[in-house]
C-alpha cells in the first residue's frame, strides 16, 4: 500500500512524498485510516515503528479546516518526557510545511512567558508533558473545551513516571466528545483500564516488537579485554578504522560512562556530543541540532536518553557496552539500517560479557559473527587483576566500584595509557553539560570535577593503615580529619602535656 491510498490530503501527501517515503509502516497502515473516520485507536507499538506519523499525518488532515481561538487549543498531545515532546513538534514542521497550523510546545526548561504568548496566539496543536499542561492550567493560562483530539503517546512510560493520575485528571479536563488516539508499548492491566476507562469503542491495532535487525544493518562483534581504558582504546581503533563512517550513536549502559567516554573521545581529537538524562533540556537539544546537522560526528549515549530518538541517516551503532536487557540490542542497532539504508552495528565485548551475549544470541536465534574472526576467547589472558595494578577493581554493572575512592593513587599516575587520567576521580562525578555549554579543556573539567569528591578518601588513611599523617601522597591529603594532629590547646589543659 502507497501513502497515497491512505485517505491523507493533497498538502500532506505532498510534505510526505518531499521526505523520500512512499509505502507506509504496518502501524501507519492501519491507523491513518480509522484516525481520519475520526475513531477513537489503541495502537500498541514499539518506539522505531513509525507510530509517531501515525498521529501526525491524520492530525495535519483533519486540522486544514477550522481556526484555533486564543487559550482554545484544538488538539493535545501528551508525550512523557521534554525530548519527546519536541521530537513530535519536529514531525509537525516537517509534515506541515505548506499548511499554517499553530503549533504549541509547552515542556520544562523553557520560559512560561513565552509559552504563554504561543498560547495566546491559538493553538491548533499543543504539545506538552503533563506537568507543565497542569501549570499552565492551574494559572488560567489554558480552556481545554475546544480540544478535539487528544493523543497519548508513551502511555506505558508515563505509568513507569507516575503520570497516569495526571493524566486521568487532563482527561476529565476535555470534553467527552473528542477523538482519542492511544499508543503504548505493552498494555499492563493499569493502562488496560485506562483504556475502558476513556476510550469509546476504538480500534485496536497491534504491531509485533521486532525480534531482529533490519537485513541492512551489518552486525559484528569485537573481541576487547574488559577494563574500562582498554575497552576505550578499542572502541577508537575501531571507528578510525572505518573509512565510510558519516555519523555514529555509541550506547553505554550508564550515564557515567557516557562522561568519561565523551572526555576520552574529545582528548583523543573526535568530533563527538553526549546526551543523557540528566542534561537540561536547552543542551539536549543544541546537541541532537548538532548531530542532525553533521557539526558532530559521534553521539556518546544511554539508552534511556536516546528513547525515541529520530534521526534517521545514521551510518554506524557502536555498542560500547553489551546491553543488559538483550531488547535494547535490537532497539540500539535499529538506529542504523532504516528507510532501506545500509548500516553497521558493533557491539565490543569482553569475558564477563557472555551471560548478556548470550541472551542476545537466544533472542534473534542466530549467532552473531565476530570481527576479524577474532573471539574473546583467543584474546590473552590478562596478567594482573585490577587490585594487583593498585586496588582498581573492575566496575561490574552495578557500577558501584567506580564509585569507591580508595587505593587509586597509584593507578592514577601510572604511564604507558594515553588516556590514563580518564579514570580519575574527576569522573566520577562528570558535567558534560557544563563541558558542552563552556567547551572547556577536558583536562580543566576533570580537575575541577575531582576536587568535589575529596572528602570521602578520608578513611583511606587508616584503613591502608598509614594512619592519619601519612595518605600515601593522595590528593586530598591537605583535608584533615577530626582535629588531624593540632589539638586545641584546651584539650591540653590539665593533661600536664
Amino acid at each position: 500500500m502507497l501513502f497515497s491510498e491512505l485517505g491523507l490530503s493533497a498538502k500532506v501527501l505532498t510534505a510526505v512524498e518531499a521526505t523520500g517515503y512512499t509505502q507506509p509502516t504496518p502501524i501507519q497502515e492501519q491507523a491513518i485510516p480509522h484516525a481520519l473516520e475520526r475513531r477513537d485507536v489503541l495502537g500498541i507499538a514499539q518506539t522505531g515503528t513509525g507510530k509517531t506519523a501515525s498521529f501526525v499525518l491524520p492530525m495535519l488532515t483533519l486540522l486544514e479546516k477550522g481556526r484555533a481561538r486564543a487559550r482554545m487549543p484544538r488538539s493535545l498531545i501528551l508525550e512523557p518526557t521534554r525530548e519527546l515532546a519536541a521530537q513530535v513538534a519536529d514531525s509537525f514542521t516537517k509534515y506541515g510545511l505548506d499548511q499554517k497550523l499553530n503549533v504549541a510546545l509547552l515542556i520544562g526548561g523553557m520560559s512560561f512567558d513565552e509559552q504563554d504568548r504561543k498560547i495566546d496566539r491559538g493553538a491548533d496543536v499543543l504539545i506538552a508533558t503533563p506537568g507543565r499542561l497542569l501549570d499552565h492550567f492551574e494559572r488560567g493560562r489554558l480552556l481545554m473545551t475546544g480540544v478535539e483530539i487528544l493523543v497519548i503517546d508513551e502511555a506505558d512510560r508515563m505509568l513507569d513516571m507516575g503520570f497516569i493520575p495526571d493524566i486521568e485528571r487532563i482527561c476529565k479536563m476535555i470534553p467527552f466528545t473528542r477523538q482519542t488516539l492511544f499508543f503504548s508499548a505493552t498494555m499492563p492491566p493499569e493502562i488496560t483500564r485506562l483504556t475502558e476507562q476513556f476510550l469509546q469503542n476504538p480500534v485496536r491495532i497491534e504491531v509485533a516488537r521486532p525480534s531482529s535487525a533490519a537485513q541492512t544493518v551489518e552486525q559484528r562483534l569485537v573481541a576487547t579485554q574488559r577494563e574500562d581504558w582498554e575497552k576505550r582504546e578499542t572502541l577508537r581503533k575501531l571507528i578510525r578504522a572505518q573509512d565510510d563512517i558519516t555519523n555514529a550513536i555509541i550506547f553505554c549502559n550508564r550515564k557515567l560512562d557516557v562522561a568519561s567516554l565523551f572526555r576520552s573521545l574529545s582528548r583523543h581529537g573526535f568530533s563527538v556530543g553526549a546526551l543523557h538524562g540528566d542534561m537540561d533540556q536547552r543542551s539536549r537539544m543544541a546537541m541532537l541540532h548538532n548531530f542532525r546537522e553533521n557539526k558532530i560526528q559521534l553521539l556518546v549515549a544511554s539508552d534511556v536518553a536516546a528513547r525515541g530518538l529520530d534521526i534517521p541517516a545514521v551510518s554506524h551503532v557502536f555498542n560500547f557496552d553489551v546491553p543488559i536487557h538483550s531488547e535494547d540490542y535490537v532497539h540500539r542497532i535499529g538506529r542504523t539500517g532504516r528507510a532501506g539504508r545500509s548500516g553497521k552495528a558493533f557491539t565490543l565485548v569482553s569475558r564477563s560479557d557472555t551471560k548478556y551475549l548470550d541472551a542476545i544470541v537466544k533472542m534473534l536465534g542466530n549467532e552473531l559473527e565476530w570481527l576479524d574472526e577474532v573471539s574473546i576467547d583467543q584474546l590473552p589472558v590478562p596478567e594482573s587483576t585490577g587490585e594487583e595494578r593498585g586496588g582498581r577493581h573492575h566496575r561490574g554493572r552495578t557500577g558501584d566500584s567506580s564509585r569507591r575512592g580508595g587505593g587509586r593513587g597509584r593507578d592514577r599516575r601510572s604511564g604507558g595509557r594515553s588516556d590514563s587520567s580518564s579514570s580519575s576521580r574527576g569522573e566520577e562525578l562528570p558535567d558534560v553539560e557544563a563541558e558542552v555549554r563552556a567547551a572547556a579543556p577536558a583536562a580543566v573539567v576533570a580537575g575541577t570535577s575531582g576536587n568535589a569528591r575529596r572528602a570521602p578518601n578520608g578513611r583511606n588513611g587508616s584503613d591502608n593503615g598509614h594512619g592519619r599523617g601519612n595518605r600515601g601522597g593522595q590528593r586530598d591529603e591537605a583535608t584533615p580529619v577530626g582535629f588531624g594532629d593540632d589539638v586545641p590547646a584546651f584539650m591540653l589543659i590539665g593533661t600536664g602535656l
